[in-house]
This record gives structure tokens, C-alpha cells and sequence, in this order.
């Protein structure tokens, strides 16, 4: 670990060591670990907000809608951002537009406002935004090709921690109490008001270090020829079309997920837990793709990768539709038990859509980081179909997400076969 991260050999002098890269590798297991914590506790806002609002599925959802649009709309503005400005600056900006999102939740919340929560949303999702196109690249160019897929494996096993501890922390704060109490509001603040704090600290901790990575890392070219570039190579390479297809509906699915989970679980004919419990019990969902994620890295010298996600995605399938078919607690936990087969799917796509002309990397990972937005809409599609039916058959709806990405592996999985 202490040799995890050596500078480039442009780099400032006080960069290279093993220093630096102890103090680079804490840094990143914080903004894992905090991405994750967040993604997770955003979650908890759908039940919370139907609860204190009184609202429908698809107005409770719109809460991920607004915190997955930013991947779509500042894409590119964001990349060239980084470009011009270093990755280490551009985590500090982001981390810092991230404490003012978290502040302005915490505000919006006391005041029962809902526009002024999805606001919220949108600057804090901008904020991730960074930290999404960033820091992930950051893991690579600062140490050995040979060992950017352990560094990354390891820190977002840090991510999945935070996504386990968010329901955990959140949940009694965020779930607890009677509609429209005010001490509950106060109480519901604490999670984001506290990690707007550290996320603050975070900022200024990657500001007073950004000389451990060098400012042109990031400059591997002109943002201007990049946009100009990238719908050619979206249309050129078709794995890249399809791998973003494929993290949109993946992204979609895992969140709708997310967000429900609660309110399946509080179903008298499923569990018919208490709010708490039910938030609570979202930890294992997630904790599931932790688990998953590092037994998936040691499945994948086994077996094929494709392969490998074609299964999970069929998993995925056969637990969503038994989550809607069958009764009581074994439907509850059927659900739950999706999040094992999450666990591989977003490195496993990613790998597999990017172009084999390492040159066309920097622009294909753009389009994959803006599929992200399926996340704002699958979760406002399941929404709308619940309010028009019933919350359980609208989990058809991600299910249908993971028959695509099933086809996708088993697309991926041919073409390997044929070439080998």
C-alpha cells in the first residue's frame, strides 16, 4: 500500500515518494467513502420525504432524478474543467460544491421545502459529478497500469463501506418520529448538515495537497477537440454504444432499487417493518455489493468477465421478478439479495464498452460517466408506473434493466469466444 501511488516524472518534486502516495491514498479513501455514504443516505430521502410530504412515488423519486441530471448536464463543462484546471483541483472544487449541496439539503429539509430539496439535490449531484470523472482517473494515472484495477478495487471497496454505514447513520435520523413534526426535521438535518462539514474539510485538505499530482496530468488534450470528437466515436465504436446503454439501465435499476427498498419492505404482505427498521435494513442491500464486489475480483480470474456478468445479471432477474411474485419475508429478501448481484456490474460494463484504441478512452469515458443519468430516469419511470398500478409490478421495470445488461454480457461474452 505505501507504494501505491508514484507521481509522473513531471510532477513537483515534493510529489514523488512514498509520502505522497500514503497521503494521496488517504485523501482518496475519504471522497470513496463519503461518495458513497451519500449516495446511499439519498436514498433514505424517498421514504422520508413521502412520509413528511405526503407525496406519490414518481414526486418522491424525482429526488434521484435530481441527483443523477447533473451527469448529463455538466458532463462536459465539468471535463473541461479538469482539463484546464488539474484532477486534484478539480476534486477540491467538487468536494466544496458537494458541502454547499449537503448545507442547502440540511436547509431544505428544516423548511419541508420540496423544490428547495430537489435544488439541493442538483448542486450536490454537480459536486459528485466532479468527484465521478475525477477521482476514478486519478486512481489510474498515478501509479503502474498493472495496478490501477487493485488501487480502484481497493478504494471502492471504501465506497461500498460508506454505502453500508449511510443506512446505518441515517436512517434513525432521516426515518424517525411523526409526519410533520418539527423536532423531526431538526433531527432529519444531521446527516447532511454533518457531512457537509466533512466534505468541507475534504475540500480543503485536496486544496492544500493538489501539488501531490501534477497539474497537466489532466492535460491530455484540448477539451474543444474532445467534444468535437465524441459523437464520431460513439457512432464508430459499437461496444461503446452499447456498454452506455447498458450503465444507464444498470445505474437505473440499482438506485430504483435503492430508493424502494424501504417502502417493500414496510409492505404488510412483505415484511411490514417500521420505517426505521426498513431504512435500516437497506444497509444489507448494499452490503451485498461490498461482499459481492471482492468476491467478484477473485471469480474473475476463474472465470470469463462476460460470462461472470451475464450470470449476475440473470441473477439479478430471477430476484427482481421472485421479489414480485412470491410471498412474504422470502420476496423481502429475494430483493434484498439483488444488491450481491450489483456488485460487479458497473466496473465489469465499463471495462467491457471501452474502445481498444486506448486514444479514444478519455472521450468513451465521457459517455460513460453521462449514462450515469439513468439514474434519474428509470427511478421516475418505476415511479410512474407504480402510481398507476401498484408498487410491487413496477419492479418489473428493473428488471427488464437487467435483462439488457444479460444480453449485453452474452453479446460481449460471443465476441470474445470468436476472437479467441
Amino acid at each position: 500500500m505505501t507504494a501505491l501511488m508514484a507521481e509522473a516524472d513531471n510532477s513537483p518534486s515534493e510529489s514523488h515518494g512514498e509520502g505522497a502516495a500514503r497521503r494521496l491514498f488517504r485523501l482518496s479513501v475519504g471522497v470513496f467513502f463519503i461518495g458513497g455514504f451519500l449516495t446511499s443516505s439519498v436514498s433514505l430521502l424517498v421514504p422520508q420525504l413521502k412520509l413528511m410530504l405526503a407525496l406519490d412515488y414518481t414526486q418522491a423519486l424525482l429526488v434521484q432524478m435530481a441527483f443523477h441530471a447533473s451527469y448529463l448536464l455538466f458532463a462536459l463543462p465539468i471535463t473541461a474543467f479538469i482539463v484546464a484546471a488539474g484532477y486534484m483541483r478539480a476534486i477540491a472544487a467538487g468536494l466544496a460544491i458537494m458541502a454547499a449541496g449537503c448545507l442547502s439539503l440540511a436547509i431544505a429539509q428544516h423548511a419541508l421545502s420540496f423544490a428547495l430539496v430537489l435544488g439541493a439535490l442538483l448542486l450536490l449531484s454537480a459536486g459528485q459529478t466532479f468527484l465521478q470523472m475525477a477521482s476514478n482517473t486519478v486512481v489510474t494515472v498515478i501509479g503502474p497500469s498493472p495496478g490501477a484495477a487493485r488501487r480502484l478495487t481497493l478504494l471502492q471497496g471504501f465506497n461500498s463501506l460508506g454505502t453500508v454505514a449511510g443506512p446505518m447513520i441515517s436512517a434513525p435520523l432521516l426515518l424517525a418520529g411523526r409526519e410533520g413534526s418539527t423536532s423531526w426535521t431538526l433531527t432529519a438535518t444531521l446527516p447532511f448538515a454533518g457531512t457537509a462539514a466533512i466534505t468541507a474539510l475534504l475540500a480543503l485538505a485536496y486544496f492544500r495537497h493538489r501539488a501531490l499530482l501534477a497539474r497537466d496530468e489532466a492535460r491530455t488534450a484540448s477539451p474543444f477537440v474532445s467534444i468535437r470528437q465524441m459523437f464520431g466515436i460513439f457512432a464508430q465504436v459499437r461496444r461503446l454504444r452499447w456498454g452506455t446503454a447498458a450503465i444507464f439501465v444498470y445505474v437505473g435499476a440499482e438506485v430504483t432499487i435503492g430508493a424502494l427498498l424501504p417502502s417493500v419492505l414496510m409492505l404488510p404482505d412483505r415484511l411490514g417493518a417500521g420505517p426505521v427498521a426498513a431504512g435500516q435494513l437497506v444497509s444489507l442491500y448494499w452490503g451485498g455489493a461490498m461482499l459481492g464486489r471482492f468476491a467478484g475480483a477473485w471469480a474473475m480470474t476463474k472465470v470469463n468477465e462476460a460470462r461472470l456478468l451475464a450470470g449476475a445479471a440473470a441473477g439479478a432477474v430471477a430476484l427482481t421478478l421472485a421479489a414480485v411474485v412470491l410471498p412474504g419475508s422470502v420476496a423481502a429478501f429475494a430483493l434484498i439479495a439483488v444488491g450481491l448481484c450489483n456488485s460487479i456490474m458497473y466496473p465489469t460494463i465499463y471495462a467491457l464498452a471501452l474502445p481498444e484504441d486506448d486514444r479514444q478512452a478519455p472521450i468513451a469515458s465521457m459517455w460513460l460517466c453521462m449514462a450515469v443519468v439513468g439514474g434519474a430516469v428509470v427511478p421516475l419511470v418505476t415511479g410512474a408506473v407504480a402510481d398507476a398500478g401498484a408498487l410491487l409490478p413496477s419492479l418489473m421495470v428493473p428488471a427488464a434493466c437487467y435483462l439488457f445488461i444479460a444480453c449485453f454480457a452474452s453479446l460481449c461474452a460471443r465476441i470474445s469466444e470468436t476472437r479467441s
